[in-house]
């Protein structure tokens, strides 16, 4: 196991065993108090723990390595859990919803709340800290699940934030209104935020595009771009979990031998997966040189070249991805 993985899995069972602790202290808070709005985040935090040993799963089975029924790894399981944690996310929102609503017809005497509010702070304060720290690692490992689950932490987090306010305002005012009004407010952030954990899984699932790692693929061929490769284009980046798959279309001269056009390859590969922390795998498909290839063409001595050359092609996230050769428009 690389140090990658032992930060994703120290991370994950730390983020487990925090959601059970705080659980129940969120659930002490509620029957010593009886406020709707800390049963609002005693009830996401049951989400946590469902949200958390599922993410926990799903880290050690993107890890597995591929094979033949999973040719492309297993890495996608990082996606579906984050998008079921942002559905259990919108039932728990939907819940705490129905919740309010009954707690302004059916009002309850709220008792004990300095403990409450001290305890739902607790709760707040690791949440912060860990959620923090999820997203860190989650960012550099490259895990959907732990970013995931680190965004849900500072969600709740948030969510105590408000429940405390409204404790507060209660505890001061004795307007016991309040903490339903507050619970309601809460319920509909938390549906929001769910709906967008969900969204951005779907959108991997469905292999949207990936604008900052293509952004990080074509800044790194930008700047190791070697003279012998005259042009790239038809490239396409996806993500499994942490793992990067790229293919594209590489043109390199027409007149080269089979051995010399593996070994260049070979190179090209070698210098994307060197930009990567995660496993990369690369299908480079290769092109032949065109005459209208020259007035854009580096290679050194070349003993074929048909016309002078003229300028370089930028080559930027819009024009990659295009299944065509590029061109130098020429002065007429």
């Amino acid at each position: 196991m690389n140090s990658s993985q032992q930060t994703k899995y120290r991370w994950m069972g730390i983020s487990l065993g925090l959601s059970f602790v705080l659980l129940i202290l969120k659930f002490t808070a509620y029957f010593l108090t009886y406020s709707t709005s800390i049963l609002s985040d005693a009830v996401e935090s049951i989400v946590n723990v469902i949200a958390s040993g599922f993410a926990f799963y799903s880290i050690y089975l993107a890890d597995q390595p591929a094979d033949q029924n999973h040719p492309y790894g297993h890495g996608k399981i990082e996606f579906l859990s984050s998008g079921f944690e942002g559905a259990m996310i919108l039932s728990a929102g939907l819940v705490i919803v129905w919740q309010a609503i009954l707690s302004f017809f059916e009002p309850k005497i709220l008792t004990n709340l300095d403990w409450g509010f001290a305890l739902v702070g607790l709760t707040a304060a690791a949440n912060a800290f860990v959620g923090r720290m999820l997203i860190r690692s989650g960012n550099q490992t490259d895990s959907a699940a732990l970013i995931a689950d680190g965004k849900h932490l500072l969600t709740d987090t948030f969510s105590s934030v408000v429940v405390m306010i409204g404790v507060a305002l209660v505890w001061l005012t004795g307007l016991h209104w309040i903490d339903s009004t507050l619970s309601l407010v809460l319920s509909f952030v938390i549906i929001y935020n769910g709906f967008k954990i969900t969204r951005q899984s779907v959108a991997r699932l469905m292999d949207e595009a990936d604008v900052p790692t293509l952004h990080k693929v074509v800044n790194i061929l930008n700047t190791q771009k070697d003279n012998n490769w005259i042009d790239v284009h038809n490239l396409r980046v996806q993500k499994y979990g942490a793992d990067l798959h790229i293919d594209c279309h590489l043109t390199l001269p027409y007149y080269w031998k089979l051995n010399k056009v593996h070994d260049e390859v070979h190179h090209f590969e070698d210098t994307l997966k060197e930009g990567f922390q995660a496993e990369v795998e690369i299908f480079v498909h290769t092109d032949p040189c065109q005459k209208e290839c020259c007035h854009y063409c580096r290679v050194a001595d070349c003993p074929v070249r048909a016309f002078a050359f003229v300028q370089d092609v930028a080559w930027t996230a819009e024009n990659l991805p295009l299944n065509q050769k590029h061109y130098v428009p020429l002065a007429v």
